[in-house]
């Protein structure tokens, strides 16, 4: 099954995937197609496998620790107060992680719950930018490389 997460690994090893923030040793760091939340990210497994359960421990290990630095580089290169982390699945069924700056600018019902309480329209009102992101995306790229 090719699912979207495919297409943007393919894509990342190309060099064709604008979102591409930088190669980390489990995946890609991209940065979301929606930015609502300034930073909000992905990890994609690189090879892509079907979830975190379908990789060896080395491999779950690496992954899990890519996420976690994927989150710190935000914590330092945003506003963020805190990071929210998710793998879900069950759209698209390839292993990726949902990495969420969450800011203390948002109200207060919204940032006690998950991202998804926003609205649909409010998700999709701030699509990623290359131009707009792409100083986001190089400081990102830098606090990870200094972690690696």
């Amino acid at each position: 099954m090719t699912t979207l997460i495919h297409e943007r690994v393919e894509a990342a090893r190309a060099g064709t995937n604008p979102t591409v923030i930088c190669r980390m040793p489990s995946g890609w760091a991209v940065l979301g197609d929606a930015q609502f939340l300034r930073g909000y990210s992905l990890l994609l497994a690189d090879p892509v496998v079907a979830d975190l359960n379908a990789l060896n421990e080395e491999r779950r290990r690496l992954f899990l620790r890519d996420m976690a630095i994927l989150g710190d580089a935000l914590l330092e290169t945003t506003d963020a107060f805190r990071i929210n982390y998710e793998i879900l699945g069950n759209t698209d069924p390839a292993l990726h992680a949902h990495v969420f700056p969450r800011y203390q600018t948002e109200p207060k019902e919204l940032r006690q719950g998950p991202a998804w309480f926003y609205d649909q329209a409010f998700r999709q009102s701030m699509p990623f930018d290359a131009n707009r992101d792409k100083e986001l995306m190089e400081r990102v790229a830098a606090a990870i490389h200094a972690r690696l």
